[in-house]
């Protein structure tokens, strides 16, 4: 299949699939006039990377992860990514549990930058 044809079923642009094509996620056969060919198992394939990009994977992480998959990573391996992921997720998630505070700390003050009658904003 086309390009286009490929964009329109994985609701992916074109030219966001082009990129996955410079960067290796993904790759088509070259036809003499230019024209790249997808095969049919290429819409599964970029479903999977939108997955793992909606899960907070990079581009890089999902590389590492596709040619470890075509490489043989077993399941067990898959799982370690996932819950290095997870670690990864929890620590963003508790710093930015931490920056709320400092913001609710802010807003529950009479000068929410702490700025004070030292700036004479009050």
């Amino acid at each position: 299949m086309r390009i286009g044809e490929l964009a329109e079923k994985t609701g992916v642009s074109r030219d966001a699939l082009r990129f996955y094509e410079r960067e290796g996620l993904i790759a088509a056969d070259r036809h003499q006039n230019g024209y790249r060919d997808y095969p049919e198992g290429m819409v599964t394939l970029v479903g999977l990377i939108r997955q793992a990009q909606g899960l907070g994977f990079s581009l890089a992480e999902i590389g590492g992860l596709l040619r470890g998959l075509g490489g043989g990573m077993s399941q067990g391996e898959i799982e370690a990514v996932l819950r290095e992921k997870l670690e990864e997720i929890d620590a963003r998630m508790a710093a930015l549990g931490e920056l709320r505070s400092v913001v609710a700390t802010r807003l529950a003050e009479a000068c929410p930058l702490g700025l004070g009658d030292a700036a004479g904003l009050r």
